[in-house]
């Protein structure tokens, strides 16, 4: 195996996970929202990310369904405890995933896990749970993108950032998918340059110091 492809391998945890948020239920996404929510999946692995949803039906299935199609990793994130009570009990399709993690915390706990585990958050359309999703990941500063179409959901979400009186320069609103996508992998790599610099500082006056990693 050449030095490229194992570094590759190794270094598969440094892709960015890119959290997709939208609604289980899409009667009021307005026409075109399966190929929409596609389209954000795919834009997702193509520009070098993970996907990872909420492991629930409607738009985060549509966009792992994109993502697949692209040849990506698809991540899910359940609200149930275990695979048969994911399905039996709360309904919850197992496809287009290549994990899904069983939290065990129902819907509002399992939220704050997807956003946590992520690198930022894009919300397309989207009912009570979007914006729940919306608000941990302000609180976490994430760089969130919003996805604008026929939906109400980015208007709300204006409203909301709006009347919140908190500015926050991590949020981006943009039309079209591919756009979104790039915009947002822009500020997480800004973010992780930063962090990456400050771990090698850290790393060096650690050394400097006498100091060893802890084993």
């Amino acid at each position: 195996m050449d030095n490229e492809k194992l570094d590759a391998m190794r270094n598969e945890h440094r892709k960015i996970k890119i959290c997709v948020s939208g609604a289980a239920d899409t009667t009021y996404c307005g026409k075109n929202a399966l190929e929409i929510a596609k389209s954000l999946g795919r834009e997702i692995v193509e520009q070098g990310g993970i996907i990872v949803t909420g492991a629930t039906t409607g738009w985060p299935l549509w966009s792992a369904m994109g993502a697949k199609e692209a040849g990506g990793t698809s991540i899910g994130l359940s609200p149930a405890a275990t695979e048969k009570e994911h399905v039996e009990e709360w309904g919850l399709p197992i496809d287009f995933l290549d994990t899904i993690i069983y939290t065990g915390q129902g819907f509002p706990g399992r939220d704050i896990l997807l956003t946590r585990t992520t690198d930022a958050v894009i919300l397309a359309c989207g009912r009570i749970g979007t914006i729940h999703e919306f608000t941990v990941a302000f609180e976490d500063n994430k760089p969130i993108g919003i996805l604008e179409g026929d939906w109400e959901m980015d208007e709300t979400l204006k409203g909301i950032i709006e009347h919140g009186h908190r500015p926050n320069p991590k949020i981006i609103f943009d039309k079209d998918p591919k756009n979104l996508v790039a915009r947002i992998m822009e500020m997480v790599k800004k973010d992780k340059e930063e962090v990456d610099k400050g771990g090698l500082i850290k790393a060096i006056k650690n050394k400097d110091q006498g100091g060893a990693i802890r084993g």
